[in-house]
């Protein structure tokens, strides 16, 4: 009993390890010689006495005249012989009649080898040089188009024009390598294919790198009977014919175009950067033979489609980098000045998307994500943890299945399938999130694009698929994947805003520092207080007011240290506690105001208040803000200060305004941050680090409501309004 070794596993790996390049074989409308670097003939095809009327005679060199006494093309072949030495590829290529047909005469010399094709020109072919004006037209067209689908479109009229197939298609290839078919011109008799995409397997990896070594390929007749090649004996490689005209092709190739109903085709590679960016793929119903000449032009065109290609692309990147300099600039000026990267992103939200080309962006620092728009926030937060276990400084993922997964209760609209993150902070995960939707794609597939199995003269093996009618798939739970140029942006904005960061952090270390040391100072002074009631205590001193001093360095000294307690927890992302009821905002103001006045008697105060003006508030807090404002108006002001309040449409509404000059632009951008560089060298204001309008800020947040700047002429107002009513969170 005999036992059969199992057949190897079929699928698209076969098609990959076709050696297409060595197919040993011919298409019959021409003939091929092979000679050695000392031209002696290594190689011919069976036809070549027939065609060409020269003795097949290996190991010898061809005699003088053998090419029918055309001096021409003994000069080319002797300088084509003498290239094929050099590792570099030399192609050399003109007319000739030998026998009474016209040939087109290819040379290619290359690492010891001259290969010579003689390929037949078609009777009846129409006078090549007729096609030059069309040529010179069509390159014109093509240099003046001014986006590449325009570009597309007049490359598939002109070369339809030029060569007379009956469709012309323009393929865009991918990011997963599958083609589009994205312009079109063809014969009112033929069913469109504009629009349809061709899977990558259609071109497998030995067919994309030929695409890419050989530009132009020819099958004259698909129908063709392939023509053998004889070789030396001596020779014990299979001849390369990477470069050949002539060159039989795949019969998976072959039974591919038979399926599709065409008769002759040829495909035009479009290389940018040695990737096959694009094809022009022409197609005949019959069998069609277009002369070397006309296809060399199509050839140059399709390189002039490249560099034009290339310049548009180069100059949408210029533009892209450029406004994505100038927004990294303002970035990195708000964080230099004292901007929190987080918020200063948020506030440039607009542009940041634009560059980065996303949906929506978040911010998240120490596990706590902010979003600019709408995220759900429990998938923000699971996101923000899924970061924190990435090694990479950018994160690029555009499939939802790399993502975490959709939680329950999350809305259609806030689902993305895209991100783009930059870390700035390792220590404290700190990203720049920049988030896109899904890209819910109806693709139209020229054919179902999986191939089959089937039993041929060799055995079970991949068949391409036989019916090419549209066939439409729904891709769902992926994004566009970023492009370069938005990763290359994306990189630089991470550089830029991760060194003016650590910059800040640094810096910010060094305030916090001296901030210890103010705080120490400002303690001795209730401190001593302290001692000396202490003192005066145990030596019998008058109770009541000793207790009075005591009450009062304690309040203090509880106070310097919430302000600290309050810094930190801000600076950590965590919000202010609150201590909610309804209190008369008049009357604690009224009160502040009068204490201030006793305090500084040197001070202008004018005051308009109404009797009462309840509102849903933490009294403690919103003492905050009014002392702060108020210090902050005795600081910077000049003497005046205005005290307002008033009841605005369901807001309680305060304003504090003092004579001064307007203030600096640069200083406006930081105004609420902590640690601003100026206020450590405020000269009226020797031990303040400018955390007094960053407090009050936060806790006017805290309270659902807003505190702006308002500039005036010769005067400075700070405004900050509270809903009279609180809503529930």
């Amino acid at each position: 009993m005999s036992s059969s070794a199992p057949l190897p596993e079929l699928n698209l790996e076969n098609c990959d390890r076709e050696p297409i390049h060595i197919p040993g074989s011919i298409q019959p409308h021409g003939a091929l010689l092979a000679f050695d670097r000392l031209g002696r003939l290594s190689h011919a095809s069976t036809n070549a006495t027939a065609l060409l009327g020269l003795p097949l005679d290996f190991g010898r060199t061809l005699r003088s005249g053998a090419f029918g006494g055309d001096a021409a093309l003994e000069r080319q072949f002797q300088d084509a012989l003498a290239d094929a030495g050099s590792d570099e590829l030399a192609t050399h290529s003109l007319e000739t009649a030998l026998r009474g047909t016209t040939f087109d005469v290819v040379l290619n010399a290359q690492d010891g080898r001259l290969i010579c094709e003689f390929e037949r020109r078609a009777p009846g072919a129409a006078d090549v040089s007729t096609f030059a004006h069309l040529a010179y037209r069509a390159m014109d067209g093509l240099k003046r188009a001014r986006s590449v689908d325009r570009l597309l479109d007049a490359a598939v009229v002109a070369v339809r024009e030029m060569t007379g197939f009956d469709r012309v298609m323009a393929y865009r290839f991918g990011h997963d390598d599958s083609g589009d078919v994205v312009a079109e011109a063809r014969s009112d008799l033929l069913e469109p294919y504009l629009g349809r995409r061709y899977p990558a397997s259609d071109i497998p990896a030995q067919a994309r790198r030929l695409y890419i070594l050989n530009t132009l390929r020819l099958i004259a007749d698909v129908g063709y009977a392939p023509v053998p090649l004889l070789a030396d004996a001596a020779q014990r490689e299979p001849l390369d014919l990477s470069h050949s005209v002539l060159r039989s092709v795949s019969p998976i190739h072959v039974e591919y175009l038979k399926n599709m109903g065409v008769g002759a085709s040829m495909s035009v590679s479009i290389v940018i950067g040695g990737r096959l960016w694009g094809m022009l793929a022409c197609h005949h119903m019959a069998p069609r033979q277009v002369p070397y000449p006309i296809r060399m032009a199509v050839d140059v065109m399709a390189q002039v489609i490249a560099s034009k290609v290339q310049s548009l692309a180069a100059k949408e990147r210029e533009a892209a980098i450029a406004r994505a300099a100038w927004l990294r600039t303002e970035i990195v000026r708000a964080v230099a000045v004292g901007g929190e990267v987080g918020e200063v992103v948020l506030r440039e939200s607009v542009a940041v998307r634009d560059n980065l080309g996303c949906d929506a962006l978040l911010v998240t620092l120490d596990g706590v994500p902010r979003a600019a728009e709408h995220v759900h926030a429990p998938w923000a937060v699971a996101l923000s943890a899924w970061l924190a276990g990435r090694n990479e400084a950018l994160v690029h993922v555009h499939h939802a299945d790399a993502l975490p997964p959709v939680l329950p209760g999350q809305p259609e609209g806030e689902r993305y399938c895209g991100v783009l993150a930059l870390r700035f902070d390792a220590p404290r995960n700190g990203w720049i999130v920049g988030l896109r939707r899904e890209l819910v794609q109806t693709i139209r597939w020229g054919g179902k694009p999986e191939k089959t199995i089937a039993h041929g003269p060799l055995g079970p093996r991949l068949t391409p698929r036989g019916s090419f009618d549209e066939w439409r798939e729904t891709v769902r739970g992926q994004a566009e994947p970023w492009d370069d140029v938005r990763i290359e942006i994306a990189s630089q904005l991470l550089d830029s805003v991760g060194r003016a960061y650590a910059d800040r952090v640094l810096e910010i270390d060094q305030l916090r520092s001296q901030l210890w040391a103010v705080l120490g100072h400002d303690l001795r002074s209730p401190l001593q207080s302290l001692s000396m009631a202490n003192s005066a205590l145990q030596r019998g001193g008058e109770p009541e007011r000793l207790n009075s001093v005591i009450r009062n360095s304690t309040h203090r000294m509880k106070q310097l240290l919430g302000d600290v307690l309050d810094i930190s927890r801000l600076h950590h992302g965590f919000d202010l506690t609150m201590q909610w009821a309804e209190v008369d905002l008049a009357t604690l103001i009224r009160q502040l105001v009068e204490d201030s006045q006793v305090a500084y008697p040197s001070i202008t105060l004018e005051v308009s208040l109404p009797e009462s003006l309840v509102a849903d508030a933490d009294a403690g807090r919103y003492t905050q803000v009014v002392a702060n404002l108020l210090s902050n108006a005795r600081h910077h002001g000049q003497g005046r200060i205005a005290v307002h309040a008033r009841e605005d449409d369901g807001f309680a509404v305060l304003s504090i305004t003092n004579d001064a000059p307007p203030i600096p632009g640069e200083i406006l951008a930081a105004l609420f941050d902590p640690f601003k560089r100026r206020s450590a060298h405020n000269e009226r204001n020797s031990t303040g680090m400018g955390l007094g309008l960053y407090i009050a800020h936060e806790v006017v947040r805290g309270h659902q409501g807003t505190l702006v700047h308002i500039g005036g002429e010769g005067s400075v107002t700070f405004e900050a309004r509270i809903p009279l009513r609180r809503a529930l969170a």
